[in-house]
Formats: structure tokens, sequence, C-alpha cells
């Protein structure tokens, strides 16, 4: 495991050092008048590369698919809950694009707003592009969230007079609010480094991750290791105050224990 870890996280690491390189320093070891240069070098007029355009724009994009995402999954994960006809069809549709290549749905997304005159770019076809790979992920937790639901909870707010809405709201919603908060962070985190399906579909400004691609071939300074490590930097922010949201959550429901079977009495 720790051999595993430290070649998922080796050059990461590597990367965090590089950034910290002096002026004069280059593209590899040794580091030569450590400084913060190259960070500085990132908030300037840059010849090539577009670190701030590219950044709020992927950071946009990740946020509306977060959002969108939730508000789809969690009524998708409670339709499937019920059977009705049709259910096993829509279940392997919403989870068919995960088999398909990511290339070919930015492909035909790319045509298909090109095509229409929509026209592609990164708040349109790029957004419905990655709802594609995110929402399947968002629907598959949620149908296992729901799965595990003790639905006593929701029967004894019905018969205490609660509507539907008002069951779902002060029940069913805190029991699930802390898969729902892994549920944004899972859109944000696939949102916000997804290339594949963005390099067809996202017309004519670069995300983040096609802007660094892009500037691979022409960026000779230790600037592209300093833009690596802010945005891992924002990526374990994210992922913190996730964690956060969720521990808040699961100490206001309990624990989660309304998820699953009740004890039995002895």
């Amino acid at each position: 495991m720790w051999l595993f870890l430290l070649f998922l996280y080796g050059p990461t690491l590597t990367i965090l050092i590089l950034s910290f390189q002096g002026p004069m320093g280059g593209l590899t070891f040794p580091l030569k008048e450590p400084s913060l240069h190259w960070f500085a070098s990132l908030f300037e007029v840059q010849r090539v590369g577009d670190f701030g355009g590219s950044l709020k724009r992927s950071l946009i994009l990740a946020v509306l698919v977060m959002f969108v995402n939730v508000l789809i999954a969690v009524p998708a994960g409670m339709a499937l809950r019920k059977r009705f006809r049709g259910r096993r069809a829509i279940f392997w549709l919403t989870i068919a694009s995960l088999i398909v290549p990511s290339i070919l749905v930015s492909l035909g997304i790319g045509l298909l707003f090109s095509q229409t005159g929509l026209g592609s770019s990164w708040y349109t076809s790029a957004f419905g592009a990655h709802l594609t790979w995110t929402l399947p992920f968002g629907v598959l937790i949620m149908i296992g969230v729901f799965a595990r639901l003790n639905p006593a909870y929701e029967e004894a707010a019905v018969d205490a007079g609660a509507t539907r809405w008002q069951t779902f709201r002060h029940v069913t919603f805190p029991i699930i609010l802390p898969n729902v908060v892994g549920v944004m962070l899972f859109g944000f985190s696939l949102s916000y480094d997804e290339m594949p399906r963005t390099v067809l579909a996202g017309g004519a400004y670069n995300t983040l991750p096609l802007e660094i691609y892009a500037m691979t071939n022409n960026v000779t300074t230790p600037v592209l290791y300093a833009l690596g490590s802010l945005t891992t930097l924002v990526s374990f922010l994210v992922i913190a105050l996730a964690l956060t949201l969720m521990t808040l959550a699961r100490r206001r429901t309990g624990g989660g224990a309304a998820l699953g079977k009740p004890k039995q009495e002895s």
C-alpha cells in the first residue's frame, strides 16, 4: 500500500518541490536559490497560456456541474427506489456513458452543437459533456444510499400527517445529507480535471486541464509546476471543505444511524 501511495503521489511531490525553483532554476533538479518567484509569475501577463482565465472557467464549470449533478442524482435515486416499467432500461442508459470512450462522447457532443448551429463552448457543450461523466456516478451513489435508507422513518412522518415534501425536507434529506455532500465533491472533482470529454466540446476557450496540456509544448520554465501546485492545493481545499461538511452533517443526523435496518429490541 505504501508503494502504491508513493507511486500515486510521488510525481505530485516532485512537481511541488520543483515549483520552488529560483529565477535561474530549470525544469529539473537540483533546486537553484529556492523562492516563490514562479508562483508570483502566475499572476503576471504571460507570453503563452491563460492561467487566470482557464482556472476561472474550470472552477465555474465544476461548480455548475456539482449543483446540477445533485439536483438530478437525488431525485433519480429516489425514483429508482420504486419498481416501474422501464426502470432497468433507464438505469442502464444512465450508466452507459461510462462505457463509451470519453473522446467519442466529446466528438459526438461537439458535432451535435456544431450541426445545430448552437456553437461549442465551455459553458454549454462542455457542460453537457461533463454531466455525461459525473451524473452516472452520482446516480449510482444515491441508488446505494436510498437502498440502505430505513423507510420506517419516512412512514412515521407520513403517519404523523406530513406531506411528501415535508417528509423529504425534514426527514429524508437530513439523513442523506452527508452522502449528498459526497456526491457534490465527486461531481466537482470529476469535472475540475476532466480533459477527454472537453477537448472536442469545449469551444475556443480552454479549461485548465486543456490549458496545462497545451502549455507542456510551449512553456520551458517552472511556472507550469507552480500552476500544478496551485491547482492541487485548490483540490485539497475543496476535499477538506467537503469532509468538514460531511462530518458536521453526520453529527447532525446522529452518525447516519437512520441508514440500514433498525436494531432488534430484546
